[in-house]
């Protein structure tokens, strides 16, 4: 079977499929990163092996691969790198590649959910991806700025530490779902706009695009 037909046969699952692993790096991965309970860069690296080739299958697109193979190689290296000295450098490489990934996965999956067609489950589960792919987009955005500026953030310092990709998300969700807890917060002017973006996608994509596609999932089982 090739590519094409295994994209043609399970898009649609592939897109549940990428949002499980999406979730689990984020809420599982990151947390035990955090507490130190195992060695995040060989699990870190599998996870994002498996992102990577579901959208190589998904897209069928030669920009996408040649992206992704980019971020992987961006992974790699900083892997490599921090297990012999962390740096400023590891961390830039680290959010580079998620930036990369989070950019191809929201188009690619964009296209899929979007495409013509019936509205499946499995789409309206990869609107849902979409959005979390825009908070990993922002929380790499934050990591360059926190990077570029040591005092961009109120309450989160932006250095190589294994707690920091999980204080990032947690950031980056509250923003994008305007939680606002108030333990973190923007300082620097590009920070603050950069937030102000994230919070009201955050607010118009699922009372819009994402209410439409539950609608017109509905409406279509209702029609069997």
């Amino acid at each position: 079977m090739t590519t094409r037909q295994i994209r043609e046969r399970w898009g649609d699952s592939l897109l549940t499929v990428l949002t499980v692993l999406l979730l689990v790096m984020m809420f599982v991965v990151a947390p035990l990163q955090a507490l130190g309970l195992f060695e995040f860069q060989v699990f870190e690296l599998l996870l994002a092996i498996f992102l990577v080739g579901g959208v190589f299958v998904m897209s069928g697109s030669a920009l996408a691969v040649v992206t992704m193979l980019i971020a992987l190689a961006m992974i790699v290296t900083g892997a490599i790198l921090r297990l012999r000295s962390p740096s400023i450098l590891d961390l830039n490489l680290f959010a580079g590649a998620w930036l990369l990934v989070g950019i191809t996965m929201a188009v690619t999956v964009a296209q899929a959910t979007f495409a013509p067609g019936r509205v499946t489950y499995h789409r309206v589960i990869g609107a849902v991806l979409l959005y979390l792919a825009v908070a990993v987009i922002f929380a790499a955005l934050y990591t360059f700025i926190g990077t570029l500026v040591p005092n961009a953030f109120a309450g989160m310092k932006v250095e190589d530490r294994p707690s920091l990709a999980s204080q990032l998300i947690y950031f980056s969700f509250a923003t994008l779902t305007t939680t606002g807890y108030g333990d973190v917060a923007p300082l620097h002017p590009i920070a603050r706009s950069l937030c102000n973006v994230e919070a009201i996608f955050g607010q118009l994509y699922p009372a819009t695009l994402l209410a439409r596609l539950v609608t017109l999932e509905i409406a279509h089982r209702d029609q069997d």
